[in-house]
């Protein structure tokens, strides 16, 4: 693991929750985009030593929309950046470690993203950001 990438946070609707963190917090909007095959839309937001990635919900079958049913607006996962992703998901699994995918998948700023599963992370929701050396 390289560092923390960033912190993804399940909101309900970005564009009311960016004035806290603009405004508010006086942090930078780094941009924003949607990311199809996470049925989700992500705006960056620069913390100093980590982004935040806010997530909300495209539609109501994905993974965020589901959070946010069970348990709200709040952090969902930490990110930690990686290099050749598919390799330290095969150290991960060698570990005993349970991945909930089983390859990368494509992630927000042409990231490639695997996650690791809660249940081997003392609760904690896990992903692997491959930004291919950034």
């Amino acid at each position: 693991m390289k560092k923390v990438d960033h912190i993804g946070i399940a909101v309900k609707n970005i564009y009311e929750a960016l004035p806290y963190y603009i405004e508010t917090l006086g942090l930078q909007l780094l941009g924003m985009e949607e990311v199809e095959s996470q049925k989700v839309k992500v705006a960056f937001i620069d913390a100093g030593n980590c982004k935040l990635e806010l997530l909300e919900p495209i539609g109501e079958d994905g993974a965020i929309s589901k959070f946010l049913e069970k348990r709200g607006e709040g952090i969902h996962h930490i990110a930690f950046g990686v290099t050749d992703i598919r390799t330290r998901m095969e150290e991960l699994k060698e570990h005993g470690v349970q991945l909930l995918d089983s390859q990368p998948r494509p992630g927000a700023g042409g990231a490639e993203v695997a996650f690791l599963h809660p249940k081997s992370s003392f609760g904690v929701l896990y992903e692997l950001c491959d930004k291919g050396g950034n």
